[in-house]
């Protein structure tokens, strides 16, 4: 009697040895331990593990196809919103199909803003919009302050409300660094711009102060009536080596504020201001375009904004505006020598990648609608080109003259 014990215990030890079960109350075979001792096989308690492995080899899957799919051209922020901006309707129009019926009043729109950058074909484009608002019927918007891009707080606010307070549908446009409608409690509108190779946007400028365009011989005079005979034939090259002000920084970071916005770090060279200006564009312009590639910046807006822009590629082709916007070419240009060329390069580092940016996502855009790009990545160096007359219009500077008379005069033509 006195072994039968002994033999229960250790049978028992054998059965259901314990050692790394934690004690607790009720913890016997009958009682909960054997669901306790097949606890740690589940990380949560209404998934088994089969289940939960299921779980994550399909958000293993989802994440890997996701960032293939980013890779191989994933569309930007503002083509995402295309179905917002136009309706459901409006995505077939963006590929060219038929509008469908009763698309006059779908969703658009209503309030667009063009802050063009000076010398980037701005002047060729209003000229369009003019043509275009009476053809459509949009309120176009004008200004007539055309030398001042960086506002004061009232100033801004004034300015958003004018143009929040406009006859609907319409579109603003003015030489103006960005606004941020929003932060003034004002309804955010649809942003377009059009930008350029900065050195050849720079050499644009450099030239046409002081040489004017091909509509006269004399127009240099009536913009840039103060500048010195010196001044106003100095060499570019000399410029750009001795570090004259007009060809070095700040007055070479231009591109870049248009799109940074008002604050005052906008107007400093560095990262803060480009990697502002990229955000932007992301979040609140519809396109940037480059001026390079007109032709298909026009074609996209016809497509993402028919209400404003249809019909605009027909008119720009139209031999009688080509006439017109030739006169506005930029004369007397000469290329700046390579160790120059080298040296504007360097200083506008900031603005080429900005320009590259806009570019890449340009190229992107026009892939999803099957339109080719010149050139799949950026060439390493800018490429430097003087146009003839026949081959780009030139906008005007917005630093120096009104140009609302000349194209007031253009248009009754």
């Amino acid at each position: 009697m006195k072994k039968q014990p002994q033999q229960q215990h250790s049978s028992r030890g054998c059965q259901e040895p314990r050692p790394h079960v934690a004690p607790s109350a009720g913890g016997g075979p009958g009682q909960g331990g054997a669901w306790r001792r097949r606890r740690p096989l589940s990380l949560l308690p209404f998934l088994s593990l089969r289940d939960y492995g299921f779980c994550m080899a399909a958000l293993l899957l989802f994440c890997l196809g996701s960032l293939f799919y980013q890779l191989n051209g994933g569309p930007p922020h503002f083509l995402l919103d295309l179905r917002h901006y136009l309706g459901k309707g409006g995505w077939r129009m963006l590929h060219g199909e038929p509008p469908p019926q009763g698309w006059e009043v779908l969703p658009f729109p209503s309030q667009v803003v063009y802050n063009r950058v000076g010398k980037c074909g701005s002047r060729t484009v209003v000229l369009l919009l003019r043509i275009l608002s009476e053809r459509h019927g949009f309120n176009l918007v004008t200004s007539d302050i055309h030398n001042k891009t960086r506002l004061t707080k009232n100033e801004q606010m004034e300015l958003i409300k004018n143009i929040s307070t406009a006859e609907q549908p319409y579109l603003f446009t003015r030489h103006v660094h960005f606004l941020n409608f929003s932060r003034f409690g004002g309804e955010q509108p649809v942003y377009i711009n059009i930008i350029r190779d900065p050195a050849n946007r720079f050499l644009s400028n450099y030239f046409f102060r002081r040489f004017g365009d091909w509509r006269g011989e004399q127009n240099h005079m009536i913009r840039t009536p103060s500048m010195r005979q010196e001044e106003r034939y100095l060499d570019i090259n000399i410029c750009i080596l001795e570090n004259y002000p007009e060809c070095s920084n700040p007055r070479l970071f231009y591109i870049i504020p248009y799109f940074c916005g008002q604050h005052p770090r906008c107007r400093e060279p560095g990262e803060w201001a480009l990697e502002r200006a990229k955000l932007n564009v992301n979040e609140n312009f519809l396109l940037v375009g480059i001026l390079e590639e007109l032709e298909d910046v026009l074609l996209l807006l016809e497509r993402f904004l028919p209400h404003y822009f249809k019909d605009v590629l027909s008119i720009y082709k139209n031999p009688e505006h080509r006439k017109l916007g030739n006169l506005t070419v930029t004369v007397k240009k000469t290329v700046p020598s390579p160790e120059a060329i080298q040296i504007l390069y360097q200083r506008m580092r900031y603005e080429y990648e900005f320009y590259y940016y806009v570019k890449e996502q340009f190229h992107l855009l026009k892939r999803k609608f099957g339109l080719k790009s010149h050139s799949s990545e950026p060439p390493p160096k800018p490429e430097f080109f003087i146009p003839s007359p026949l081959e780009t219009e030139e906008p005007i500077d917005d630093e120096e003259q009104d140009d609302e008379k000349w194209l007031e005069d253009i248009y009754k033509r």
